[in-house]
């Protein structure tokens, strides 16, 4: 699997989720820094990890949906490649329009860094086939703009099309998100964008592994 993880200033997940690839795939990701290159059509994967791109001014994710190496993004999203958003990556998706909604001020109003259980809610998917439906899932969330809202049309079609890939359990919501949904996938079921950080349940190191199955999901899908 050749995957390229795409870095812009203020990211701070890229070795996180660098290493979680190369556990599952055997094959270290090519770290893009924005400015440098562009993207081709040689990768199999494209991730935007997390962090804080461009210190979150004007909105999280805003300006790096305007950067340069995001069109190549979006024009290869549109394609079919595969492209995984973790947390300040989920924000650049919606800023880029390429999932819907947007990410907004956890409700509490106060940064959220902790373990949570989310429910595995779609298995169809290249990103967690290898999970079960209805899985639970403890993972470490670390943001302060991660209430996902839509407008009721637009949730009732993510629910009603399963594009809810993991849901936030009764309890455990750390932001007020819309219907507990902490991440949604595009139409074409290729673009996943999630909140909490998968990357950092992979090792029994961190405390948890249950975010392996979603890199081994993909290098399964994509090998």
């Amino acid at each position: 699997m050749k995957a390229a993880v795409v870095v812009f200033p203020g990211s701070n997940r890229e070795h996180d989720v660098a290493k979680a690839l190369e556990r599952a795939s055997g094959s270290a990701p090519k770290l893009i820094w924005h400015g440098d290159a562009g993207l081709d059509d040689k990768y199999d994967l494209i991730v935007l990890p997390g962090g804080f791109s461009y210190g979150d001014y004007l909105r999280c994710g805003a300006m790096a949906a305007h950067s340069p190496i995001t069109r190549d993004i979006i024009r290869q999203a549109s394609s079919g490649t595969p492209v995984l958003g973790i947390c300040n990556g989920f924000q650049i998706l919606t800023e880029t329009g390429l999932l819907p909604g947007a990410l907004m001020r956890n409700a509490s109003l106060k940064f959220a860094s902790r373990y949570v259980t989310m429910r595995v809610e779609a298995t169809n998917t290249m990103f967690t086939s290898r999970y079960k439906a209805g899985q639970e899932l403890s993972v470490p969330v670390a943001h302060g703009d991660g209430n996902y809202f839509a407008d009721d049309e637009t949730l009732d079609r993510l629910e009603d099309e399963g594009r809810v890939a993991f849901r936030y359990v009764k309890g455990q919501n750390p932001n007020g998100a819309s219907r507990d949904i902490a991440g949604i996938l595009n139409a074409k079921r290729n673009v996943l964008g999630l909140m909490p950080h998968p990357e950092n349940a992979t090792d029994p190191l961190l405390g948890s592994t249950d975010g392996k199955a979603l890199f081994d999901s993909l290098a399964s899908a994509i090998s």
